[in-house]
């Protein structure tokens, strides 16, 4: 399969490469020995990926991302919903560059794709060096939002 589609929601065109997204999802999913299925990424606004945090998981709050698990035993698949305007946000808290953020969040939707949680303590320090650990590998030079 191998496939990945990206789209807008509430929002302008981003000036992502997929092409080197793709790249970097491919290393990361089959450097954990899984296979790249197809991923769907949505980038949005909050207000748009709070009406899917209510209307899906019943919460009422702005989150960064919401995955949807569609893996099939080693065929990672799933939708990422991403908020732009999380994004942002986060990266000016952070003091990072704002698609460095974007790569965070999309590798922590995928490694939540392959099986990574981080709901306790333990999770959340293992999720975040695994992310560390891909983020690493992106060469942030040309790339841009």
């Amino acid at each position: 399969m191998n496939q990945l589609e990206i789209y807008y929601e509430d929002i302008q065109p981003l000036k992502t490469q997929n092409k080197t997204i793709k790249k970097y999802l491919k290393l990361l999913i089959t450097s954990e020995l899984k296979e790249f299925g197809e991923i769907t990424l949505v980038f949005c606004s909050d207000s748009y990926l709070l009406d899917i945090n209510k209307k899906y998981l019943n919460h009422n709050y702005f989150t960064d991302i919401i995955t949807f698990n569609y893996v099939n035993e080693n065929i990672i698949s799933g939708d990422l919903f991403i908020s732009i305007d999380r994004i942002r946000e986060n990266a000016n808290e952070y003091g990072i560059t704002v698609v460095n953020e974007l790569y965070r969040v999309i590798f922590h939707g995928v490694l939540h794709l392959i099986g990574y949680n981080d709901k306790t303590d333990d999770e959340k320090k293992i999720m975040r060096e695994k992310e560390d650990y891909y983020l690493k590998k992106v060469d942030f030079s040309g790339l841009e939002i």
